[in-house]
């Protein structure tokens, strides 16, 4: 039960203004299967490595890294986003953008997480949502202007029916931060 559900959309992930992926794989021994039972090969595996250095190659270089035509390689790579195994998406760094606060805010529930998790991922500060196991039901991680506005958001997630309580984890700093998982 050590496996998190992905719930929300990512809007800032990272503290870099390089294009970047954010990967979902699930692995099985020779293969690897997406949720939705798209099948990962090697050759999927290699564009997503290829795209992790640098999500805006084109598709004439990609294709000849990984041993595939310019048509193949778009075809592959269009295929791992419309499956839902892959995005191409730019990271932002929210402290360059203005924004002065991140944490993760861990959320203890009672009963079912649907609805719950329905209403936290409608919250635009929320940029990553998971159902978890653990001492938490949901994990959130947000990104806000400041204080204040940390504790206004803090305030409407208790205020969701089903949340019993909230505990926050304001981030000093980012220590490491990688985009390499879903190619290995």
């Amino acid at each position: 039960m050590g496996h998190a559900h992905l719930v929300g959309k990512v809007k800032h992930i990272g503290l870099s203004s390089e294009n970047r992926l954010q990967i979902a794989t699930h692995r099985s021994q020779d293969r690897a299967m997406d949720r939705l039972g798209t099948q990962i090969d090697e050759t999927d595996r290699a564009i997503i490595e290829q795209l992790q250095r640098d999500g805006r190659v084109p598709y004439t270089r990609l294709g000849a890294a990984v041993g595939l035509s310019e048509a193949a390689a778009r075809q592959r790579v269009q295929r791992l986003i419309d499956s839902g195994v892959m995005q191409v998406v730019a990271v932002t760094n929210p402290l360059a953008s203005g924004f002065r606060r991140m944490a993760m805010v861990g959320v203890r529930t009672e009963g079912p997480t649907d609805d719950i998790a329905k209403s936290l991922q409608a919250m635009a500060e929320i940029d990553y949502l998971v159902i978890s196991a653990g001492s938490f039901d949901l994990m959130a991680e947000v990104v806000v202007a400041d204080d204040g506005a940390l504790l206004d958001l803090t305030n409407r997630i208790r205020a969701v029916p089903g949340v019993r309580n909230t505990e926050t984890f304001i981030y000093l700093d980012l220590v490491k931060q990688t985009f390499t998982w879903g190619a290995h």
